[in-house]
């Protein structure tokens, strides 16, 4: 496992963005016990733009679940910015999701009634946040160039626009890492890449770790780190764009 611990200014140690420690996973099958995950370690800096790719039934989703608070591992821990997440109450996690995670997902998820600008605030009318949430929402919207589209539905917005409008929201509460579930996988080829570049860029922009689960190896290729997941295990840990998936991979993962 590779480590990725930080400093502050003072030369005291960070908390990594997201760790995972030795995470199964495992669900009765008959009167036996299907391993899902068989034991996955792993840290992400503060800052760092990963991608988890495996093909499908490798453990992917599954570890994306653990490690967003959405479902509780078999056994091992979960640390979101320095928070033990694994087995809090659902009351205290939707307050750590609220305060820390943001989501993106492939289908974008927003609130179909809402414009663009009232579905990235919604976020901040959830808990305590400084400032105006339609001031943020604003600035947000500006931020991924949809300046333009504050008072514009989803109905209204082609689809690389729905999916802008949900990294947005996903930014609203400033939180520590966000998570993006196949976040080009309803997008042609040239949103796709619209999509990768502006997770760069407001990682660059914002200093925020951004953690992509995908199963296509191009995809992938985008971040600057990529986590191979293959039959529940982690295969391996590479710079993605410096080092191709392993074989089984490449023979599974494009396969949507």
């Amino acid at each position: 496992m590779s480590a990725h611990i930080e400093t502050s200014r003072e030369g005291q140690s960070l908390s990594p963005a997201l760790e995972a420690r030795d995470i199964r996973k495992s669900l009765p099958l008959g009167g036996e016990s299907l391993d899902i995950l068989k034991g996955i370690s792993f840290q992400i800096g503060r800052g760092e733009f990963t991608a988890i790719i495996g093909p499908s039934g490798s453990g992917k989703s599954t570890l994306l679940g653990i490690i967003a608070g959405l479902d509780e591992p078999t056994s091992g821990k979960v640390f979101l910015d320095g928070t033990d997440i694994t087995f809090l109450s659902e009351s205290r996690m939707a307050r750590i999701r609220n305060q820390k995670l943001g989501m993106v997902f492939q289908a974008y998820n927003l609130i179909p009634t809402l414009t663009a600008q009232e579905n990235v605030e919604a976020p901040l009318y959830v808990g305590v946040h400084p400032g105006s949430p339609s001031a943020r929402a604003k600035e947000l919207l500006a931020l991924v160039g949809l300046q333009h589209r504050l008072d514009h539905r989803p109905n209204q917005l082609s689809g690389g626009e729905q999916q802008r409008v949900a990294i947005a929201r996903a930014l609203a509460a400033a939180p520590a890492i966000v998570i993006a579930d196949e976040p080009t996988g309803n997008l042609d080829q040239s949103n796709g890449q619209n999509i990768l570049d502006l997770i760069r860029r407001l990682r660059d922009e914002t200093g925020t770790t951004f953690v992509i689960a995908t199963h296509d190896p191009t995809v992938a290729a985008a971040a600057e780190r990529a986590l191979h997941i293959v039959d529940g295990l982690l295969a391996s840990d590479t710079a993605a764009a410096m080092a191709p998936p392993p074989p089984a991979l490449m023979a599974e993962g494009s396969v949507r």
